[in-house]
């Protein structure tokens, strides 16, 4: 079983969101495609747009296989700790 770890905000999803999860997939083979996703507060330190649900729900109906919520700690965090609590969520 391969699967593919994806660290995101999806603030809001679109199309290239859409793609980029396919493309993921493809490229690495993978039979599942996890999403290590902010909760309600972006990497910015701002509100997302939509609510977290609302968010997963639209990565799930376009080709994420999991959502998991990446901690607001990691999530409101400078680039290297955003990056680091995604992988450590992922890894996990």
């Amino acid at each position: 079983m391969r699967v593919c770890g994806v660290i995101c905000e999806y603030n809001p999803f679109h199309r290239g969101h859409e793609y980029h999860l396919a493309a993921a997939r493809a490229k690495t083979n993978a039979d599942y495609v996890v999403c290590a996703m902010s909760g309600a507060v972006t990497q910015r330190g701002a509100f997302a747009r939509h609510d977290k649900w609302t968010r997963a729900r639209m990565a799930l109906l376009h080709g994420a296989d999991l959502v998991l919520e990446l901690p607001a700690r990691f999530a409101c965090a400078p680039a290297p700790d955003f990056a680091r609590g995604g992988v450590q969520l992922l890894a996990g």
